[in-house]
């Protein structure tokens, strides 16, 4: 049994909830923000496994991007500047002199049109926006489509899509904080990752990616036979230490295994896989999370979720022999993430 529930927040915001057997999500039309995953553990107990505000007016500003649609651009511009045939465009600076998540006008705090849907094997919502000519310094009429959906096979799928008027950037990602614990009980430090990747994204001292690490091998950034993110948050890597002591590092898929990433957490028995046709992500692990917040469990500290951010990387503006994220007028823009969720020990 499937079932989408619409709950009203105050004059204009909405959350919806889908619900299987097995799980449920919920969301808002603002921002596309994800503020709850419900999903049991090994004892059949049911769970949060996001980050969510205790205070949803919080999700007005949303310091940390809990939950969110990020866009134009996901991840960090240097300078702030893009050039798209021999044209130089200024953006936003909202992170010293570079441009973060779409700016300050990103899509984590644009109010979304939606429509409801129920299938043979799933239900869902899809939020739309058009974003005009200049916002937050982009070029190009953007029209925006992200769907999301649940599925009887316990899957929640976000699908991506947007057209443009004018050639533009554009790479879409949600930024979910994810703790397999449940309910915020520990930090993820215990998670236990696997990342089909061989090749991160170097960073300098304002995170901005420089160069390409072809091997990852025998570091603390190889999670090919997994590892526990601890590992990284201990580590005297320098790459590690940079960020906070942790990640916050971009990672190039190999497209060698059927699912990209793969999140265990033994105590609670939660798996979660993470399949896309997007080339690589950002990890990261709240190393540079301000605390205090009040959340709905507990208050916001270091290491308390960690993102996985598919998305093609906005380093390839300025990188070479990188995935390019240049949208052309005849081209549709179309990406989907796939999160799947089991336990690894079945309840007897």
């Amino acid at each position: 049994m499937i079932d989408l529930k619409k709950e009203k927040i105050n004059d204009d915001w909405y959350e919806f909830t889908l619900s299987n057997h097995f799980m449920s999500i919920s969301f808002l039309n603002f921002g596309g923000i994800i503020t709850k995953i419900l999903v049991p553990d090994k004892y059949g107990t049911k769970e949060n496994i996001v980050l969510c505000y205790q205070d949803y007016t919080h999700y007005e500003t949303n310091p940390l991007y809990l939950g969110a649609i990020i866009g134009r651009v996901a991840g960090r511009i240097k300078n702030a500047t893009i050039q798209i045939q021999n044209t130089e465009y200024k953006l936003d600076q909202n992170e010293s002199c570079h441009h973060l998540h779409g700016g300050k006008k990103g899509f984590h705090n644009v109010l979304w049109d939606f429509n409801t849907f129920q299938e043979e094997d799933g239900i869902g919502v899809t939020f739309t926006y058009t974003s005009p000519d200049g916002e937050s310094g982009y070029p190009g009429n953007v029209n925006v489509k992200v769907t999301y959906r649940l599925t009887i096979n316990n899957e929640f799928l976000i699908d991506y899509e947007a057209t443009t008027d004018k050639e533009t950037v554009l790479t879409l990602t949600n930024h979910s904080y994810f703790n397999l614990s449940g309910d915020l009980k520990n930090t993820v430090s215990d998670h236990e990752v696997t990342i089909d990747s061989s090749r991160i994204l170097k960073l300098d001292k304002d995170l901005i990616p420089f160069d390409i690490v072809e091997d990852v091998s025998e570091t603390e950034f190889d999670f090919r036979r997994g590892k526990l993110l601890q590992e990284g948050f201990v580590s005297h890597n320098e790459q590690n230490q940079l960020v906070g002591c942790g990640y916050d590092h971009y990672f190039l898929f190999d497209q060698q295994t059927a699912n990209q990433v793969i999140v265990a957490n033994n105590d609670s028995g939660r798996i979660m896989k993470i399949k896309t046709n997007q080339p690589g992500m950002v990890m990261y692990t709240a190393n540079g999370m301000q605390e205090g917040i009040r959340l709905n469990e507990v208050k916001s500290k270091k290491y308390l979720g960690v993102c996985f951010e598919t998305q093609a990387p906005s380093a390839s503006l300025w990188l070479n022999d990188l995935p390019s994220i240049t949208l052309l007028p005849n081209e549709t823009y179309k990406k989907q993430t796939i999160f799947s969720f089991d336990m690894v020990e079945k309840k007897k």
